[in-house]
């Protein structure tokens, strides 16, 4: 409300009072103003009402929100259910134009404001996070893997011969299908076992790029975040093979920008070698829906030819969501999170080893995976040894233990048989999901300590855990029972009496089952 129309509501109601509201509107409104003089992230997160406010306010900027217009295009913001436009903020033009994703667009004023500085608090965000050398950035409405396509598209338009991607493997889907998707052929390099950790093998790199030529290989495409037992690539090292050669370097960050050690390692490749593009997932590192990246470069003529290369306008929900998201966290807040998620990576290996120890399991030693975290399962792969049992029980699959976390709503976690092959894009794997063809003969699981995991999570999860493990070699005795000699029978019996009077414990000593309090 403006200055003459808090006149007008002093006549209709005591002045006093109509000077105390306009106080609060000034407050708020000073908010917005150094928002966008500053164009950073407010220190402190904002209050819902006054991101509510600013967001209505932005949303009257836009055409399809003037008072009275005649929108005669084919593409005028028509929305037909009011719960996609509450939904979506009165905004529906979307951001950019035919030529370039980065431009302003006529009909949407506001939400080519939202898109501006979207962009701007986004380096606020890389920088608390420890992310040096960004000259340059572009937020897509695409997911991770359409983003990585984007980007070899791009470089192809420099590089037209180059037909091949040095791709350092990884037992994800998304990795291969955006190499295929740019009509691009994968060089998968197998990684190395180094005591318990699986690390990049840097001499097949550089063999490969030799055998292939230079000329013909378009990028190496590395990666910083992923499933234990396997770590972050050397990324370091890589980059100066990419400098040595000249040849793009991609770095895959899906989940990585919450991981201060990686931060440090992608500074270091930057600084010391070649990178063209990282990109990350806004999902995974900032809390919001699904559905956008960011991508980052040392290079503006890089986020240029990207912007260009977008075809046609784009959807802005997803930069919406991040925009809105920013306000609410503040600076202070994300670098709360971070350091929570710090915090908690020590508690859950802690509580994870002591679960191992009881059922004779061990956590993996991967120190340079700081996010992803492996428990072996060799005692699963006893219970599946049995033939007989094999046919007619539940437990065909060495992985049946992840069915069994998902029954006792465990979400998240991963349960990889190293039995397993298979096909994707045309390339075969063995052992596909543990990273390498050839590692420890036995199952494992991994859970991952990401960015916004609470302590009554992980709580949650290990108690479940306990009682599914405990439920799988139930299972197993059971079934194996018939089979025993007397002696055995009986003391399988002793054993079993034993559970029994464990399960049959008075009500306020069994562990209690609720679901995590939302603190």
């Amino acid at each position: 409300m403006n200055e003459e129309n808090l006149k007008l509501a002093a006549k209709i109601i005591d002045a006093n009072y109509v000077d105390l509201a306009s106080q609060s509107l000034t407050s708020r409104e000073n908010m917005i103003k150094n928002l966008l003089a500053q164009r950073s992230v407010p220190e402190e997160g904002w209050d819902d009402l006054t991101i509510e406010y600013l967001m209505n306010n932005l949303a009257l900027m836009d055409t399809n929100n003037f008072h009275k217009k005649s929108g005669i295009g084919e593409r005028e913001s028509r929305i037909y259910s009011s719960i996609v436009s509450k939904r979506n903020f009165y905004m529906g033009h979307g951001i950019g134009r035919s030529g370039d994703i980065k431009a302003i667009q006529p009909k949407a004023s506001g939400s080519s404001l939202i898109a501006k500085l979207a962009h701007e608090l986004t380096f606020d965000m890389l920088k608390i996070a420890g992310y040096q050398f960004v000259e340059d950035l572009i937020v897509l409405p695409l997911a991770t893997g359409m983003a990585i396509t984007t980007v070899f598209l791009t470089l192809k338009e420099k590089k037209p011969d180059a037909k091949y991607v040095v791709w350092c493997r990884i037992d994800q889907k998304t990795c291969l299908k955006c190499i295929k998707s740019a009509n691009l052929e994968p060089l998968a390099i197998d990684g190395i076992v180094s005591g318990d950790e699986i690390t990049t093998n840097l001499e097949m790199i550089e063999e490969t790029i030799k055998k292939y030529t230079p000329e013909k290989i378009l990028a190496v495409l590395s990666t910083t975040s992923c499933f234990g037992p396997r770590v972050p690539d050397k990324v370091e090292e890589i980059s100066k093979i990419c400098s040595k050669y000249n040849v793009a370097h991609v770095i895959n960050n899906a989940y990585g920008v919450q991981c201060s050690k990686i931060a440090f390692a992608i500074n270091q490749s930057i600084k010391h070698g070649r990178v063209d593009a990282v990109v990350q997932s806004t999902d995974k590192n900032f809390m919001v829906p699904v559905g956008g990246s960011i991508i980052y470069s040392p290079n503006n003529a890089m986020i240029k030819g990207i912007s260009e290369l977008y075809p046609g306008r784009a959807s802005a929900a997803p930069l919406v969501d991040l925009f809105i998201t920013y306000l609410s966290m503040g600076k202070k807040g994300y670098a709360a999170l971070l350091k929570e998620r710090k915090e908690n990576l020590v508690y859950f290996k802690q509580k994870l080893s002591d679960l191992a120890k009881e059922h004779n399991e061990s956590v993996l030693n991967t120190p340079n995976n700081t996010i992803s975290i492996v428990l072996t399962l060799k005692h699963v792969r006893e219970y599946m040894l049995d033939e007989e049992i094999k046919k007619e029980s539940k437990l065909k699959k060495d992985t049946f233990l992840g069915s069994l976390l998902y029954s006792k709503r465990v979400m998240g976690s991963r349960v990889i048989s190293v039995s397993k092959e298979k096909e994707v894009c045309g390339l075969k794997f063995k052992n596909y999901g543990s990273h390498i063809d050839e590692y420890a003969n036995l199952p494992y699981m991994t859970a991952a300590c990401a960015i916004g995991l609470k302590k009554e999570e992980i709580d949650w999860f290990i108690a479940r855990l306990d009682e599914a493990l405990k439920e799988l070699k139930k299972m197993y005795l059971k079934q194996t029972a018939n089979k025993l000699k007397p002696t055995e029978e009986l003391s399988m019996k002793v054993e079993n009496a034993g559970q029994d009077a464990k399960d049959n414990k008075p009500e306020e000593q069994k562990k209690d089952d609720s679901l995590p309090s939302d603190k």
